[in-house]
């Protein structure tokens, strides 16, 4: 298949790229800078979302789009960086639903990236798939208007697919930042330790993506997590035996909060979510053990 990705140069986007490549497709990766990139047999750049590039007239027909386009969330959410957060989830998702709007031929699939941030938090309430209910934070607003900015390729005829990612573990994201401490003999749990972390290795979350490609039965919202969802504490005890360092302090929260803003609530709340579309579906994870992620991430 000829399958788009919009946010193909970025932590998962990669993963995606070479899983895709391993199956035999052939991906066509959006970009500001293609001049910088290299295309090879199965990979070809195309530029968009700046003056002068025209995505439309370099493609072939295509099969399926992968939206992962994005600023990243880490960082002291300022007004700025919150109006950031949402401009640019909204520009690459309506960009290309219009794109997808022109193209003579529809791709079957659109899968557009999510957040689990879209159920709010919560220590005592689990989510699947079937929780309509949206949280009441900023990242819930943000996530929904993402998603519905997703869903107006329906009106094209494409079955459309919102990938809610939990915490993605792997060489790049979060996990570098996490295991900070503990490399440096000073980590423990965060807050309470009783916020859920929902979380998913690097190559499952791609896994899932293609499979969500091939799969037409699944539609709608998708849980981009692991199984067994695990609280803070239990994370990092986790955490500090694979680093083979101790767990003996706590990151105060008033200083997460005073360092990180409003963004602190990605880290002191969480949400426990379950795959079970993923699950009853008959995707079979690689990783659904959060020692053996670990072990393989870091």
């Amino acid at each position: 298949m000829n399958i788009v990705i919009s946010g193909g140069t970025g932590f998962v986007g990669k993963q995606l790229a070479e899983t895709l490549m391993e199956q035999g497709h052939h991906v066509y990766i959006l970009t500001r800078s293609p001049e910088e990139k290299l295309d090879t047999k199965q990979v070809t750049y195309i530029g968009w979302l700046k003056k002068g590039y025209d995505p439309l007239s370099q493609l072939p027909e295509v099969h399926a789009v992968v939206n992962l386009a994005g600023t990243s969330l880490f960082g002291k959410w300022t007004e700025e960086k919150k109006k950031s957060i949402r401009s640019s989830r909204l520009e690459a998702t309506e960009t290309l639903v219009d794109m997808i709007g022109k193209m003579p031929t529809k791709p079957k699939v659109l899968v557009s990236g999510s957040a689990v941030g879209f159920y709010g938090t919560s220590e005592q309430d689990s989510y699947t798939e079937e929780t309509n209910k949206r949280g009441e934070d900023f990242l819930a607003d943000v996530t929904y208007e993402w998603e519905q900015a997703a869903l107006q390729a329906n009106a094209f005829g494409v079955r459309t697919v919102l990938a809610r990612f939990g915490i993605v573990l792997g060489d790049k994201g979060a996990l570098p930042l996490m295991q900070l401490p503990f490399r440096y003999f000073a980590g423990g749990k965060i807050g309470s330790g009783e916020q859920w972390l929902s979380w998913i290795h690097v190559q499952d979350a791609a896994g899932i993506i293609a499979y969500a490609i091939e799969q037409e039965s699944i539609n709608g919202a998708l849980n981009v997590t692991a199984p067994h969802p695990r609280r803070n504490k239990d994370f990092s005890k986790a955490l500090a035996n694979t680093l083979h360092r101790p767990y003996w302090t706590t990151a105060p929260a008033p200083i997460i909060q005073k360092a990180l803003g409003e963004m602190s609530t990605l880290i002191l709340e969480g949400q426990c979510v379950y795959p079970k579309k993923a699950m009853e579906s008959g995707y079979t994870f690689q990783y659904p053990n959060l020692s053996e992620a670990l072990e393989h991430a870091l």
